[in-house]
């Protein structure tokens, strides 16, 4: 039924039938169940779509009536500490994680073939779309050019990989490719793949139930804004779904978040989501699901909704869920979706009470509340997007900035830029790009930097010529509506070309700065800018040597282009001059709210028809890319972008039992907010990296390195870039940035990934310890497939990012939390020490407490107890087999 087909218990007896334009759906009944448990009605539509879910895939063994009754007493406890098996309909994957989860696959059919069975076993069993999105680069830019060069490019660099997944769709079954220059996954799911309401044809019936999926992405919860349940999940977690397992979830807290009023004119999406964004994090919802409610929803067109669900991550949630109701219909029929799939949506949802009533409030774990007339317009950074700033104090927050890193007394310095006539100074904006799946899926703000590159260069302005500036819209339609609406002129005026359909800038595909510009921040250390419309603006993500990083709406990106500068306060000082050289405030170009919605009028559905026809078929370049035959993948010894990985080697042997952690070394100690983009390797590879070090000795130019997560496919890359990130700090080294470490028995500083295999070839395990928060961020599987590889043995942290801890555990790697008010200071750990890890012998338990016994130098010790954070008794099967594909390998081969 969900692509594993678990139901057939049905001890409720809730199987219904519903009529829908002439044909016979049959479901599970949510009404019919509360005759048995009580009444459900004020559940969040969020957790009755996990009781759907259970219900329909009863089977007595990993779903049975003690999970139906553990739901309805939610209602009177609001939390539970029950363990879940949940069976999502579906599994959705970008290029960048989709790529390695592929390959993953494809090792699997070799490591069954070699055990002497077919391999064809290994398929997945839900249905799979992967949307290359990811690989595309900003190489090109303000030109009317940028576009065909860019996709060229991009179908040069990533041919193996290309060649790869070409293999893929048509190896295994139920997978699907969107090829390259077509959108960015999310946006594809919110326009096109999602359907609310899926269906499935078993014995000669058709059975309806929610559209729910897991992602590869974390910002795959974007799609909650069209009432479809679904969160981002590692890499690793994903193949396990598609493979036939269940998500092991423990029955989720929800915290209610109700809207009243409606935004004020001038206000934006992106001023809202920065807003809702703050007050999550501030609030502490980390692994929790937010659902949206109250009267303000009858004022928030669906793709503001998509735009807030998409910053889930960022507020910590793992989901950010609107339920169905008109506004999802509107949407659906705006998309281009066919009457049958609307009218089966709204007369189902009707029939679940999954439809949103406003006077109809469910009960929640705990509620915050935002009056949407009190948002304002805003941006998030330096680093962080929880970071909210008011537009007006961007100035004066940048100039704090400067202080903290003691460049206070240099901030008025000026470098001059060669062969220009202009200079650059700290705060300048060097970036400026509208990208990323946040907004670019929103007409309204896309709409609204139209308005005002319109009126700008009506005015006689112009981006300041420092400025690297771009447009990677979501999707096609996006260009289509652009284009009708009459502002693609005018962006491009300004050098707001189309660059490429895909996430770029907001992943670290900014692309190189201008030789010149370059020259002139590493002369001066300067601290310059970038803004975009993006969700991520961790550090030495966006670029390298960009440190300072807003996020924003798409109009002020615009807006900021014009200004040139961070150090400013756009509500009170001009962006420039006009043709008679009077002074241009932007409230003299800013949009009204009734411009913004007659703009969005010349939206259609036919465009989404037309875009999507043959979303599968790609161009002529991707159709012609030769496509390998076999069950199993042709391996290319001499490839730097796809290889086999090692993950399954020995799996035909007996399981080794697992065993205390013995005279650990400390491979780093970090503090809190250590994200996936600091642990993972992500955008640019540089030369002396130990990654771009094996690159050149495989005869990869420079030139030709492409980026980190183009080449997630080969873990010899990712393994040397694992904990490379440029910007995180050791505290084993005083004052160094970058991925360095110090290998303890000689004290040499080296770099990480160098420090490992040291410790290897001693046979000595490692451990990681950390503070608070740590992988949050983006779902990279290889940020445990790589701290796997480097050959840690634990992670010891204050606390854990939700899908970071899973994928540690997917990969056999024990995270550790210190018990509350403890950590590294307080037991005055400095990494010099030996970590011996006591209580993983024998029956190790979920949520068990471990001794750790940290030996110092002169041998005394220090003691001290930690939380084995394996939540639930599926993780710790995984944990016992070495890892969750582990687990499915072995279980597939014993069968």
């Amino acid at each position: 039924m969900s692509g594993n087909d678990k139901s057939g218990n049905d001890s409720l007896k809730t199987l219904s039938t519903l009529e829908v334009n002439g044909k016979t759906f049959h479901y599970y009944s949510l009404p019919k169940a509360a005759e048995h448990l009580g009444d459900i009605s004020k559940l969040p539509a969020s957790m009755k779509v996990l009781l759907e879910n259970l219900l329909r895939n009863e089977d007595g063994t990993t779903v049975s009536k003690d999970d139906f009754e553990a739901m309805a007493a939610w209602l009177k406890t609001r939390s539970s500490d029950r363990e879940i098996q949940y069976r999502p309909a579906r599994v959705l994957m970008q290029d960048f994680t989709g790529v390695p989860g592929i390959v993953d696959l494809a090792a699997m059919r070799d490591a069954v073939a070699k055990a002497g069975q077919d391999p064809e076993q290994i398929n997945p069993l839900s249905n799979v779309d992967l949307v290359i999105d990811h690989s595309v680069m900003v190489d090109k830019f303000a030109s009317p050019e940028a576009f065909e060069e860019n996709v060229r490019i991009e179908m040069e660099r990533n041919k193996e990989r290309y060649e790869f997944l070409r293999w893929g769709q048509t190896a295994f079954e139920n997978f699907r490719v969107v090829p390259p220059g077509t959108g960015i996954c999310h946006q594809v799911n919110l326009e096109y793949l999602a359907k609310v309401v899926w269906s499935h044809s078993r014995g000669g019936k058709t059975y309806a139930y929610p559209d729910t999926l897991v992602g590869t992405d974390s910002h795959t919860t974007m799609i909650n804004g069209l009432g479809v349940l679904g969160w981002g999940v590692g890499g690793i977690e994903a193949e396990a779904a598609m493979l036939g397992q269940p998500v092991s979830m423990l029955i989720p807290e929800v915290i209610g978040f109700r809207m009243t009023g409606k935004l004020n004119e001038g206000v934006t999406a992106t001023d809202l989501v920065l807003t809702v964004t703050q007050m999550l994090r501030k609030k502490g919802v980390v692994g929790k699901f937010v659902e949206f409610y109250g009267p303000g929803l009858d004022n928030l067109p669906l793709a503001d909704r998509a735009t807030i669900s998409n910053m889930a991550p960022e507020y910590g949630a793992t989901c950010g869920f609107f339920p169905v109701d008109q506004e999802t219909i509107n949407y659906l029929r705006l998309s281009g979706r066919d009457e049958d799939t609307i009218e089966l949506v709204e007369q189902y949802s009707r029939a679940q009470g999954l439809w949103r009533e406003t006077k109809n409030e469910p009960e929640f774990t705990d509620t915050l509340e935002l009056d949407l007339s009190q948002v304002t317009a805003s941006l998030a950074g330096p680093k962080r997007p929880q970071d909210r700033v008011n537009m007006e104090q961007l100035g004066s927050n940048f100039d704090l900035l400067l202080e903290t890193a003691g460049q206070s007394a240099e901030k008025d310095k000026a470098v001059a830029v060669k062969g220009e006539d202009y200079s650059l100074s700290h705060g300048d904006v060097v970036i400026a790009a509208i990208t990323s799946c946040t907004n670019t899926s929103n007409p309204s703000v896309l709409m609204a930097a139209g308005l005002v590159a319109k009126k700008a260069v009506e005015k006689g302005l112009q981006r300041k010529p420092w400025v690297k500036s771009s447009l990677a819209p979501g999707s096609k339609v996006v260009t289509d509506y652009l284009a009708k609406a009459g502002f693609t002129p005018y962006l491009n005026e300004l050098g707001f070309n189309l660059v490429g359909y895909g996430c770029t800038t907001c992943i670290g595909n900014s692309g190189p700065l201008p030789d010149p510009i370059s020259a002139a921040i590493n002369e001066g250390n300067l601290t310059v800018s970038s803004v975009l419309s993006g969700n991520r603006n961790f550090e030495g993500r966006v670029h390298p040597e960009v440190k300072a990083n807003w996020l924003a709406s798409p109009p002020l990106v615009v807006a900021y282009a014009l200004a040139g500068t961070t150090r400013t306060d756009l509500k009170n000082d001009p962006l420039g001059e006009d043709k008679d050289g009077k002074p241009v405030y932007l409230s003299d170009i800013w949009p009204s709210s009734q411009e913004i919605a007659d703009a969005v009028r010349a939206v259609d559905g036919d465009m989404f028809r037309k875009e999507y026809g043959e979303v599968f078929k790609g161009d002529e370049t991707w159709r012609s890319i030769s496509v390998g035959e076999g069950k199993t993948y042709d391996w290319q010894d001499q490839s730097t972008y796809v290889k086999n990985p090692p993950f399954f080697s020995g799996i035909d042997k007996p399981l080794e039992t697992i065993g205390d952690v013995k005279d650990a070394r400390v491979l780093a100690v970090f503090g809190d907010s250590i994200t996936t983009d600091h642990i993972s390797p992500a955008g640019s590879i540089k030369p002396d990296s130990p990654a771009g070090k094996y690159l050149q000795a495989n005869g990869v130019e420079v030139k030709d390195f492409n980026s980190y997560g183009s080449r997630r496919g080969n873990h010899e890359v990712m393994m040397r870039g694992t904990f490379a990130n440029i910007r995180i700090k050791n505290q084993m080294l005083d004052d160094v940035e970058g991925g360095y470490t110090r290998f303890v028995p000689s004290g040499e500083q080296m770099s990480i990934y160098d420090a490992a295999m040291k410790y290897q070839e001693q046979g000595t395990p490692l451990v990681v310890l950390a503070g608070k928060e740590y992988g949050t961020g983006s779902s990279r599987d290889w940020a445990a497939k790589g701290t796997r590889l480097l050959g840690v043995k634990a992670v010891i942290a204050e606390s854990f990012e939700r899908i970071h801890r899973s994928n540690l555990i997917g990969m056999g790697v024990l995270p550790l939390q210190f018990v509350d008010g403890e950590g590294i200071a307080k037991h005055g750990l400095t990494g010099d020490e030996q970590i011996s890890i006591i209580g993983i012998d024998g029956d190790l338990k979920p949520g068990q407490t471990l001794q750790v016994i940290a030996k110092k130098d002169d041998g005394n010790e220090v003691k001290f107890e930690a939380k084995c954070r394996i939540d639930t008794g599926n993780e710790m099967q995984y944990y016992k087999n070495g890892g969750i594909l582990h687990y499915v390998l072995r279980q597939m081969l014993a069968a």
